[in-house]
């Protein structure tokens, strides 16, 4: 039996219980009558449902047959449906679909938010649009960056007075704080040197909140809820006081991610689910506003010497190629146009990686192949919402640092 006739089966089989509760709570019958007689009818139509009598070995064959066939979008949405369709389906496909680490696909939303795979780049693509400062990525789900891919995830750029905000969201048609999809932002300084990553949410047990207006208000009202601004990483682009043109020096402090998660062994943490374990149970109020209470640190950790024990990434060097007059970095066919923002992250040597290994083992990489497409590679240990925030802070004109 096909999947499709599988979903078709239940619906009937749901649709059947649905009428026979609708003829019996509008029948000709006393309250109490019609509450006994609707409850029968839902026990026996279970009872007769061969889903609610399918052995949960067989079910769970099913399932991972499932995923195991449909390895790729579009036809990966199977396994989406399929956790839908009750808790106890939920629940096996939470156990059999591995995180991008082990499977090195993305499946469920919480996965942007998981360290990606281990061995290999996850190829993804970031499209731009420049009439309403929106930014889009997608799941490269072919080599050619101009197909349709699988949506992940939307940023919205907005500028303030003295800093300039990206509101990150799992919407791709309202990308604002307000919306229950929103997952976290990037917030830059005055001359969009140093940025800030923001979760939404803590990422780990021990996790400080920077403090705002919004969120006092939101735990005066729901104190057991932690909303807040995360932060899990600062971004500083080295300025250039010479004034000589060359390409950008940036290094980024990976907060939430300590520095043995690169050696042989290492672990970094990983998110198993949105708040209450549901995208539509995060608050409808602002996680944060730009206000003059406000007491985001743009400080990197590195600068005040509190980075012991954190990860830091740090641009590959390109080298200077004299017959094109450039400076090259080798992406392996992933970048095509020579531009300022393409950049190549490694593990720096202070996290105790070799001097050679470090420029072996690209942790992220981003370069431009169009007008308004980038491409965005990344791996284990950061994540796609990690990754694309900091590919965020390359778009910025930065006069000062180059």
């Amino acid at each position: 039996m096909s999947f499709k006739s599988m979903i078709q089966d239940m619906k009937g089989e749901l649709g059947s219980i649905s009428r026979k509760s609708f003829d019996v709570k509008f029948g000709m019958r006393s309250r109490s009558q019609r509450v006994v007689q609707d409850t029968s009818f839902r026990i026996d139509a279970l009872k007769q449902s061969c889903w609610a009598n399918m052995p949960p070995e067989l079910l769970r064959d099913v399932l991972m047959r499932i995923e195991a066939s449909d390895d790729t979008w579009p036809p990966r949405k199977n396994v989406v449906c399929c956790a839908g369709v009750c808790r106890n389906w939920r629940e096996i496909m939470k156990e059999i679909v591995k995180s991008p680490e082990v499977s090195g696909k993305l499946t469920f939303p919480i996965s942007l938010k998981q360290p990606g795979p281990r061995n290999s780049l996850l190829q993804c693509y970031i499209k731009r649009s420049c009439s309403n400062q929106t930014y889009y990525l997608f799941l490269g789900l072919s080599q050619a960056s101009t197909d349709d891919g699988k949506f992940l995830l939307a940023a919205k750029k907005c500028r303030r007075p003295t800093c300039t905000d990206y509101t990150i969201s799992l919407n791709s048609e309202d990308v604002s704080k307000g919306n229950s999809a929103f997952v976290g932002k990037l917030r830059s300084n005055f001359l969009g040197t140093k940025f800030t990553i923001y979760d939404a949410q803590p990422t780990s047990s021990g996790a400080k909140v920077t403090k705002c207006r919004s969120t006092r208000l939101v735990n005066k009202v729901s104190p057991r809820v932690p909303v807040g601004n995360y932060p899990v990483a600062h971004i500083a682009y080295e300025l250039n006081v010479l004034g000589s043109r060359g390409p950008r020096r940036m290094q980024c402090v990976m907060d939430s991610i300590p520095a043995r998660a690169v050696k042989p062994g290492g672990v970094a943490p990983t998110q198993t689910e949105f708040l209450h374990g549901s995208l539509d149970s995060f608050p409808s109020i602002p996680f944060s506003r730009s206000t003059s209470t406000r007491t985001e640190n743009f400080s990197s950790p590195l600068e005040s010497g509190e980075n012991e024990g954190m990860l830091v990434l740090r641009n590959k060097a390109p080298r200077w190629h004299e017959q094109l007059q450039c400076w090259c970095l080798n992406f392996n066919g992933r970048v095509t146009v020579a531009s300022v923002k393409n950049f190549q992250l490694v593990a720096s040597p202070e996290n105790g990686v070799a001097a050679g290994q470090e420029h072996e083992n690209v942790i992220l990489q981003f370069g431009k192949v169009g007008k308004d497409v980038f491409t965005m590679d990344y791996r284990y240990p950061i994540s796609a919402f990690q990754a694309f925030a900091i590919c965020l802070s390359s778009f910025d004109t930065k006069i000062a640092c180059e």
